[in-house]
């Protein structure tokens, strides 16, 4: 159904990984759409620690039917196999992905090849991955890295509904954000979204000032830092994390966030119904 894309320009780190878990997590958990995370990264499981404990990081092992089976590859890995021998239908994503939660959260593990040449290779391959997976899957998202080469992302941004472009609160950050909306008519269009990750409020450069020195007709969009989140993203508890604060009072500290969070998750939902209504 729609394809929603994170990224950033910055090679320092910006909190999209887990702006994205934050989101795709709370989004399956309230609604019922069939989603994807998909995982891009090149030799960094920051993704993968977010939901399973490292030492117990199982990947499937299945066959086009579903079955376990040996010797094949799994993950992006043992997919694109089946994809090269034509034999595609639209559940097949599914069969190499790793289940969060049953029917409503799947991730597409990043490759597991430590070779950046083989990486090369597969990155290639994930724009068609993307369009079968679309078939499936309600929504997609797409933790876009800096590493992939600049016509393989730029292929993925195509097909994209939605970009939730990154950002830090460092003016040069906001700035060269500013820039590439003026040389860039893309970053122009709706389906661009600005988001500040690892947000911390009492900065200056906070979400009323952002918004105001960026001309913004709505408050720019952040995911907070809070501390419980990132050390369940350590410990690969994020969806218990969600889950044990589905429902807050006023004076629980960890309201703020998932506030900020549903702000993220509704601005999604309203962008892609207002992108629909034009098609």
């Amino acid at each position: 159904m729609a394809i929603i894309t994170f990224k950033s320009n910055e090679v320092k780190e910006t909190g999209q990984t887990l702006s994205l878990v934050a989101t795709a997590t709370q989004m399956a958990i309230e609604h019922s759409y069939k989603t994807l995370i998909v995982s891009t990264n090149f030799k960094d499981q920051t993704l993968e620690n977010c939901f399973w404990e490292l030492d117990k990081l199982n990947r499937p092992i299945v066959d086009i039917n579903g079955h376990t089976a040996v010797g094949v590859d799994s993950g992006i890995e043992g997919l694109l196999k089946v994809l090269a021998s034509n034999k595609t239908s639209p559940e097949i994503v599914k069969n190499y992905s790793k289940i969060v939660l049953r029917d409503r959260l799947d991730v597409m593990l990043s490759p597991r090849t430590e070779d950046y040449q083989e990486y090369i290779r597969i990155c290639n391959e994930y724009p068609e991955v993307l369009k079968v997976a679309n078939r499936y899957y309600d929504l997609i998202f797409v933790d876009l890295t800096s590493r992939m080469q600049k016509e393989v992302a730029q292929g993925i941004i195509d097909i994209s509904d939605v970009i939730l472009f990154n950002m830090t609160q460092r003016l040069k950050s906001i700035n060269d954000f500013l820039e590439l909306k003026e040389t860039n008519e893309f970053y122009r269009s709706k389906k661009v979204i600005p988001i500040i990750g690892r947000y911390d409020g009492f900065s200056k450069y906070n979400i009323k000032n952002i918004t105001r020195y960026m001309k913004e007709k709505k408050n720019v969009l952040a995911i907070p830092y809070n501390t419980l989140f990132f050390e369940a993203c350590s410990e690969g508890k994020v969806v218990d994390f969600f889950l044990r604060f589905k429902t807050l009072n006023e004076e629980d500290r960890n309201q703020s966030f998932i506030k900020e969070v549903n702000k993220v998750e509704d601005s999604i939902i309203y962008k892609l119904q207002e992108l629909q209504m034009k098609i």
